[in-house]
């Protein structure tokens, strides 16, 4: 084959394209390797530094709200606008100022309550201070009348750590309907 002017330029404008791409390559995967290095360099991943400690919030939950009542919940709702509550797809608490009045209230109507979490507890850190949980969740509530009520289903929310603790920035009730999946709710007389 012979070589001209034009086929050599060709052949050189190639090579230096190659070059260039594989200089290219080069630096993207040493950028990836460094960032991730970095990042493991900058401490515990957020989910060993988080999951132990928002397992005990969500125990500490439970037990204070069955020990306690209704209005241990207050202690754990994030007292910003940013919070709110749904229940079975519907806005139960736009606010915390609406979750506080509708706690305070709900509180005067029972005598007793039981909140367990499921042994199905989900946790999926965001951040070093964010993260989502959830769980099954079975309830048992004794109103001042006396009547018993049990109740089942799943349980979503956000949780921040904020002043030196975890709290809910927001949550979701669900229970299936009944006929669906079970009763989710027994009453007794």
């Amino acid at each position: 084959m012979r070589y001209t002017a034009s086929t050599m330029a060709v052949r050189v404008t190639g090579q230096r394209c190659r070059i260039v791409v594989l200089l290219a390559a080069a630096v993207f995967a040493g950028g990836l390797t460094s960032g991730a290095a970095a990042r493991e360099s900058q401490g515990p991943k957020p989910d060993r530094a988080v999951d132990q400690p928002i397992r005990g919030f969500m125990q500490s939950v439970a037990h204070d709200v069955t020990q306690d009542g209704p209005l241990a919940w207050l202690k754990y709702f994030d007292e910003g606008p940013e919070f709110f509550m749904a229940v079975n797809g519907q806005m139960a608490f736009p606010n915390s100022a609406a979750a506080g009045e509708g706690t305070r209230k709900f509180a005067q109507t029972i005598s007793h309550i039981e909140l367990n979490w499921g042994d199905d507890l989900r946790v999926d850190p965001l951040t070093a201070n964010f993260a989502v949980v959830a769980a099954s969740w079975r309830e048992v509530q004794i109103d001042t009348s006396g009547h018993r009520v049990q109740e089942a289903g799943y349980f979503t929310a956000t949780v921040e750590y904020r002043n030196g603790r975890w709290q809910f920035r927001d949550a979701h009730w669900s229970a299936p309907p009944e006929g669906l999946g079970g009763a989710s709710r027994k009453t007794d007389p």
